[in-house]
Formats: C-alpha cells, sequence, structure tokens
C-alpha cells in the first residue's frame, strides 16, 4: 500500500500539473490564432 502512495505521488503530481498547464496553453494558443486570422485579413484589406 505505501509503495502504491509513493507511486501515485511521483507521477499524479507531474500528469496533473502537465494536463492543467496544457489546457491553460490550449486557451492561449486558440486566442493567438484568431488575433493572427485578423491580422491577415487587416493586411489582405490594405492591400487592395
Amino acid at each position: 500500500m505505501e509503495e502504491m502512495l509513493k507511486e501515485i505521488a511521483n507521477f499524479g503530481f507531474p500528469i496533473v500539473l502537465s494536463v492543467y498547464l496544457l489546457v491553460r496553453v490550449e486557451g492561449k494558443l486558440e486566442k493567438l490564432t484568431e488575433s493572427i486570422n485578423e491580422l491577415s485579413k487587416a493586411i489582405a484589406s490594405i492591400g487592395k
């Protein structure tokens, strides 16, 4: 039982932390993609 708790502590925390960070980064990447699309539309309208 004690060994199983050590395994959870050793692998559980990094997994939870990684998932949390990936979810945060995913949201920021979506916003960045939207901003790039808006910027390319603005540049295209200036060039016309």
